[in-house]
């Protein structure tokens, strides 16, 4: 063979090497698949008012088992609850994922995993006090949103605070 065809060959191969990097068979270490971060903070926040949020539409509907003559005037509260519910739900990335939706439970139980209620009575006076606890973790968690979601958390929480007003009213 002459010394032309030898570098034809190399030529060859060369190309041939390079075809390989270009198209992604190379004998590199292939490259790891990006491994997601852990979620930002306003994701573990919008999680965390979701939860708390189903737990009182919960706690809501045992008091109306429990509060049979008030049931009817307790609705609009729950109903008010529901539409926090949806609202911060909407504001969670996509993909990111809430616990279950309190209203896939028609029994009320709290969901699970999470710290469930007393599944005796509910009193007005337990719904006035988890309103008022709700209310007033609000501030707090202002602190560490984004403006849309501390103008979400405050409306919440002025509805809150009226709700401890208002079932002060119902007998």
């Amino acid at each position: 063979m002459d010394g032309g065809s030898t570098l034809t060959r190399r030529s060859l191969l060369g190309a041939a090497a390079a075809g390989m990097l270009v198209s992604g068979c190379s004998s590199s270490p292939a490259v790891k698949p990006r491994v997601p971060g852990p979620p930002d903070p306003e994701t573990l926040l919008l999680r965390s008012l979701i939860a708390d949020k189903e737990e009182t539409v919960a706690l809501y509907r045992r008091a109306a088992l429990s509060l049979t003559k008030l049931a009817a005037e307790l609705q609009p509260f729950e109903q008010r609850h529901l539409a926090h519910l949806a609202a911060l739900r909407r504001m969670l990335p996509q993909g990111a994922e809430a616990s279950a939706p309190a209203s896939a439970d028609p029994s009320g139980a709290a969901p699970s995993g999470s710290p469930s209620p007393s599944a005796s009575a509910v009193s007005l006076a337990g719904l006035r006090g988890a309103e008022r606890r709700a209310a007033a973790a609000r501030p707090g968690q202002m602190e560490a949103a984004s403006p849309v979601l501390s103008q979400l958390i405050a409306s919440i929480g002025a509805c809150e605070a009226v709700h401890v007003v208002a079932l002060g009213r119902l007998r």
